[in-house]
């Protein structure tokens, strides 16, 4: 997965324009304009990289083509406390005003993947794998899906159109599950896979016979998940979603299950500790 360049802009300039509305009050009147300086990303913890060339780019939108920059650590890499992760030299305005907004932007996605790489970590071996939710800060779902994919794990779907998902309130509301699915294959094209959430094994049976493509079991026990896998016999996609943590994930992955959705990995992440320092 790659960031769109044009989205990428758009969420920089209005970080920008957000951050320095109309003028800086330190920088303008404390810098001369053709003062220069070279400055360092640095690590300060332990994790995984992403969004450095984007942290980049927020330079570049204030000062096109003449920000030099070299990078030492790419994202998907491993960081340790103290690696110098890029440096950059450009007009030392430049640098001031666009420092914030650079590291929030590599903060928060070197943040997601390294929440997800710690959760891949702990399934390894097991036959399933990670993925996200649509439990993301509005305007910064590209971001951070794509530092998901970056710490090693899987995108769910991106958006509503992209799948027809339908949780309890839609099967409430819906006449139940077998008359909803059977109204949503009467309408939905053959490239619109449809995922059901189910609450009990009663309810998966019923899913089963329906012919969905994804089930997901919601906030079951790893015993009746297991019992789930055995159910389902592989006709369907099996995901385990809800209350997932550190300490019962590597259950819940032998289960049997083909995916772990966890919101938790964007909506409720530590940022990751990185700075910017301007070389005396």
């Amino acid at each position: 997965m790659t960031l769109n360049s044009i989205y990428a802009d758009n969420i920089i300039k209005t970080a920008l324009l957000e951050d320095i509305n109309y003028l800086d009050a330190a920088t303008d009147y404390l810098i001369d304009d053709e003062q220069e300086n070279t400055a360092r990303f640095l690590a300060k913890s332990d994790g995984v990289l992403c969004g450095i060339e984007l942290a980049l780019r927020v330079f570049e939108v204030l000062q096109p083509g003449d920000v030099k920059a070299k990078i030492f650590k790419h994202d998907g890499d491993e960081l340790k406390n103290g690696d110098i992760i890029a440096e950059i030299k450009g007009k030392t305005k430049t640098i001031l005003k666009g420092e914030r907004t650079a590291l929030n932007l590599i903060q928060h996605m070197s943040g997601v993947a390294t929440a997800t790489n710690r959760a891949v970590k702990l399934i390894e071996g097991t036959n399933a794998t990670i993925a996200d939710t649509r439990k993301t800060l509005p305007g910064l779902r590209p971001l951070q899906k794509y530092a998901v994919t970056v710490g090693g794990g899987k995108n769910h779907r991106y958006n509503l159109s992209d799948a027809a998902m339908l949780k309890d309130n839609h099967v409430d509301a819906g006449g139940g599950i077998s008359n909803a699915v059977k109204k949503l294959k009467s309408k939905l094209g053959h490239m619109t896979k449809i995922e059901l959430e189910v609450r009990n094994l009663d309810e998966l049976n019923e899913a089963i016979n329906a012919g969905v493509d994804v089930i997901m079991l919601d906030n079951m026990s790893v015993d009746m998940m297991k019992e789930a896998v055995k159910i389902t016999g592989g006709r369907a996609i099996l995901e385990a979603s809800g209350g997932i943590t550190d300490e019962t994930i590597r259950a819940i992955a032998e289960t049997g299950v083909d995916i772990i959705s966890m919101g938790a990995i964007t909506h409720s992440v530590k940022a990751f500790d990185i700075s910017l320092k301007i070389a005396k």
